[in-house]
């Protein structure tokens, strides 16, 4: 049975870094952390609707 695969990097998959884990370096986790603020991830879920939206102002 082969060992457990090593933890790569979920933005250019490069073995992990331990001081940038789960990235192999403080560029891949600003890339990652761009991608999210830039709306490239997203959870998905219901579109909220404008009644929704009013009641929580």
């Amino acid at each position: 049975m082969p060992a457990d695969p090593k933890p790569v990097c979920p933005v250019c998959g490069r073995p992990t870094a331990p001081s940038a884990r789960p990235f192999c370096s403080p560029r891949c986790r600003s890339v990652d952390l761009g991608r999210w603020l830039g709306g490239t991830y997203a959870i998905p879920g219901e579109p909220e609707t404008e009644e929704e939206n009013s009641a929580e102002r």
